[in-house]
């Protein structure tokens, strides 16, 4: 048994990383509906990116979405007055779903105010 545990952990040792990083992908789409599409990433990939870009204003705005995978990535936001570009990064897999540049959640502020929605319920029951 202990040979078996032991040919087990040189064999885990001895693997090689199995690389299985996706992230969505398009390019200049209007809408983030049209950037689902996942694909697996390069080995030297490292990031996923969603680039936004915003020009014009009102009725003449006009918005392009793009999503890729990268090596490298800077996090940036430049805002001209009509246009703007905004490039966000992320390091696990299908992390680039969301096509809101600005918006960031976390998870325990969510369950936090799903939390105090119950307890809010419960009391007004009581």
């Amino acid at each position: 048994m202990k040979t078996l545990l032991v040919a087990l952990l040189v064999a885990i040792l001895c693997a090689g990383k199995a690389h299985a990083f996706f992230c969505y992908r398009c390019e200049n789409e209007p809408s983030n509906w049209n950037c689902m599409k996942a694909v697996k990433c390069a080995e030297q990939d490292q990031f996923c990116t969603t680039i936004t870009s915003t020009s014009g204003s009102g009725k003449n705005a006009v918005y392009q979405l793009s999503k890729r995978c990268t090596p490298t990535c800077t996090e940036n936001f430049i805002d001209t007055g009509l246009t703007s570009v905004s490039t966000k990064c992320c390091s696990h897999s299908l992390c680039n779903i969301s096509g809101a540049t600005s918006v960031k959640t976390s998870g325990l502020l969510m369950a936090v105010g799903v939390l105090a929605s119950f307890f809010y319920i419960f009391q007004s029951l009581l």
